[in-house]
Protein backbone atom coordinates (compact mmCIF):
# COMPACT_ATOMS: atom_id res chain seq x y z
CA UNK A 1 0.00 0.00 0.00
CA UNK A 2 1.24 3.48 -0.82
CA UNK A 3 0.69 6.74 0.96
CA UNK A 4 -3.07 7.49 0.93
CA UNK A 5 -4.24 10.33 -1.30
CA UNK A 6 -7.27 11.31 0.76
CA UNK A 7 -8.44 11.44 4.34
CA UNK A 8 -11.70 10.06 5.69
CA UNK A 9 -13.81 12.22 7.95
CA UNK A 10 -15.19 9.54 10.28
CA UNK A 11 -17.93 11.77 11.69
CA UNK A 12 -19.37 12.74 8.30
CA UNK A 13 -18.29 9.64 6.38
CA UNK A 14 -16.88 11.85 3.65
CA UNK A 15 -13.48 12.09 2.06
CA UNK A 16 -11.62 15.25 3.04
CA UNK A 17 -9.54 17.01 0.44
CA UNK A 18 -6.42 19.04 1.11
CA UNK A 19 -6.62 21.35 -1.89
CA UNK A 20 -6.38 25.10 -1.94
CA UNK A 21 -9.35 27.30 -2.90
CA UNK A 22 -7.57 27.98 -6.20
CA UNK A 23 -8.00 24.30 -7.12
CA UNK A 24 -4.33 23.39 -6.89
CA UNK A 25 -3.37 19.75 -6.64
CA UNK A 26 -4.17 17.72 -3.54
CA UNK A 27 -1.32 17.77 -1.00
CA UNK A 28 -2.66 14.97 1.21
CA UNK A 29 -0.02 12.43 0.11
CA UNK A 30 2.74 14.89 1.05
CA UNK A 31 1.09 15.46 4.44
CA UNK A 32 1.06 11.70 5.09
CA UNK A 33 4.71 11.45 4.10
CA UNK A 34 5.73 14.26 6.42
CA UNK A 35 3.65 12.81 9.25
CA UNK A 36 5.38 9.45 8.76
CA UNK A 37 8.79 11.14 8.79
CA UNK A 38 7.77 13.19 11.85
CA UNK A 39 8.47 10.37 14.28
CA UNK A 40 12.05 10.32 15.65
CA UNK A 41 12.15 6.51 15.92
CA UNK A 42 11.11 6.08 12.29
CA UNK A 43 13.78 8.58 11.23
CA UNK A 44 16.39 6.64 13.19
CA UNK A 45 15.30 3.39 11.55
CA UNK A 46 15.55 5.02 8.13
CA UNK A 47 18.97 6.41 9.03
CA UNK A 48 20.20 2.88 9.82
CA UNK A 49 18.63 1.49 6.64
CA UNK A 50 20.44 4.18 4.64
CA UNK A 51 23.60 2.25 5.59
CA UNK A 52 22.25 -1.00 4.15
CA UNK A 53 19.93 -3.90 4.84
CA UNK A 54 19.08 -4.74 8.44
CA UNK A 55 17.09 -7.43 10.18
CA UNK A 56 14.63 -6.46 12.91
CA UNK A 57 17.03 -7.90 15.49
CA UNK A 58 19.83 -5.66 14.18
CA UNK A 59 17.65 -2.56 14.52
CA UNK A 60 16.58 -3.68 18.01
CA UNK A 61 20.23 -3.92 19.02
CA UNK A 62 21.24 -0.60 17.45
CA UNK A 63 18.33 1.37 18.90
CA UNK A 64 17.72 -0.46 22.17
CA UNK A 65 14.04 -0.93 21.35
CA UNK A 66 11.65 -3.85 21.72
CA UNK A 67 10.89 -6.11 18.76
CA UNK A 68 7.25 -5.05 18.71
CA UNK A 69 8.21 -1.36 18.56
CA UNK A 70 10.68 -1.85 15.70
CA UNK A 71 8.28 -4.11 13.79
CA UNK A 72 5.43 -1.63 14.18
CA UNK A 73 7.51 1.24 12.84
CA UNK A 74 8.79 -0.90 9.96
CA UNK A 75 5.19 -1.81 9.06
CA UNK A 76 4.29 1.89 8.95
CA UNK A 77 7.33 2.70 6.80
CA UNK A 78 6.57 -0.23 4.49
CA UNK A 79 2.91 0.80 4.15
CA UNK A 80 4.06 4.27 3.09
CA UNK A 81 6.43 2.81 0.50
CA UNK A 82 9.60 4.00 2.25
CA UNK A 83 11.08 0.59 3.08
CA UNK A 84 10.95 -2.84 1.50
CA UNK A 85 11.84 -6.28 2.74
CA UNK A 86 13.14 -9.50 1.28
CA UNK A 87 13.26 -12.93 2.81
CA UNK A 88 16.57 -14.48 3.76
CA UNK A 89 15.98 -17.83 5.37
CA UNK A 90 13.59 -17.27 8.24
CA UNK A 91 14.52 -13.59 8.59
CA UNK A 92 13.44 -10.54 6.62
CA UNK A 93 16.00 -8.00 5.53
CA UNK A 94 14.75 -4.41 5.38
CA UNK A 95 16.14 -1.68 3.15
CA UNK A 96 15.17 1.70 1.76
CA UNK A 97 12.64 1.34 -1.04
CA UNK A 98 13.51 4.61 -2.76
CA UNK A 99 16.98 6.17 -3.09
CA UNK A 100 15.29 9.59 -3.34
CA UNK A 101 14.87 9.43 0.42
CA UNK A 102 18.62 10.09 0.74
CA UNK A 103 18.16 13.27 -1.31
CA UNK A 104 15.37 14.33 1.06
CA UNK A 105 17.66 13.66 4.04
CA UNK A 106 20.41 15.76 2.46
CA UNK A 107 18.01 18.63 1.74
CA UNK A 108 16.69 18.44 5.31
CA UNK A 109 20.22 18.58 6.73
CA UNK A 110 21.04 21.61 4.56
CA UNK A 111 17.81 23.39 5.46
CA UNK A 112 18.23 22.84 9.19
CA UNK A 113 21.87 23.92 9.10
CA UNK A 114 20.85 27.13 7.32
CA UNK A 115 18.37 27.80 10.13
CA UNK A 116 20.98 27.27 12.86
CA UNK A 117 20.50 23.57 13.63
CA UNK A 118 22.54 20.56 12.59
CA UNK A 119 21.02 17.11 12.22
CA UNK A 120 22.78 14.13 10.66
CA UNK A 121 20.27 11.87 8.93
CA UNK A 122 22.64 9.93 6.69
CA UNK A 123 26.34 9.44 6.24
CA UNK A 124 27.70 10.12 2.79
CA UNK A 125 30.93 8.21 3.43
CA UNK A 126 29.20 4.84 3.89
CA UNK A 127 29.82 2.61 0.88
CA UNK A 128 26.88 1.41 -1.18
CA UNK A 129 24.31 2.88 1.17
CA UNK A 130 21.33 0.92 -0.07
CA UNK A 131 22.70 -2.36 -1.35
CA UNK A 132 25.07 -3.87 1.20
CA UNK A 133 23.88 -6.58 3.52
CA UNK A 134 24.22 -6.00 7.25
CA UNK A 135 27.46 -7.62 8.29
CA UNK A 136 28.04 -6.11 11.71
CA UNK A 137 30.66 -3.61 10.50
CA UNK A 138 28.87 -0.64 12.01
CA UNK A 139 27.99 -2.00 15.40
CA UNK A 140 26.85 0.42 18.07
CA UNK A 141 27.58 0.26 21.76
CA UNK A 142 25.14 -1.92 23.65
CA UNK A 143 22.96 -0.06 26.15
CA UNK A 144 23.48 -0.52 29.85
CA UNK A 145 21.30 0.64 32.70
CA UNK A 146 23.44 3.75 33.17
CA UNK A 147 23.62 4.77 29.48
CA UNK A 148 20.93 6.27 27.30
CA UNK A 149 19.80 3.99 24.48
CA UNK A 150 22.18 4.38 21.54
CA UNK A 151 20.89 5.99 18.39
CA UNK A 152 17.87 7.63 19.99
CA UNK A 153 19.36 11.06 19.47
CA UNK A 154 19.53 12.46 15.97
CA UNK A 155 23.05 13.94 16.32
CA UNK A 156 21.39 17.31 16.83
CA UNK A 157 23.29 20.42 17.76
CA UNK A 158 22.88 24.16 17.47
CA UNK A 159 24.99 25.86 14.86
CA UNK A 160 25.74 29.54 15.07
CA UNK A 161 24.46 31.43 12.07
CA UNK A 162 27.06 33.37 10.12
CA UNK A 163 26.70 37.10 10.76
Amino acid sequence: MAIPTGLTNAAAGQKASATSPEGDEDVTAAAYLFRTLGDPTRLLILRHLARGEHRVVDLMSHLGLAQSTVSGHLACLRDCGLVQSRARGRASLYSLARPELLDLFGATESFLEATGERVVLHHTSVRARTDHEHDGTHQHAQPTNSEPRPGLELAHENVESPV
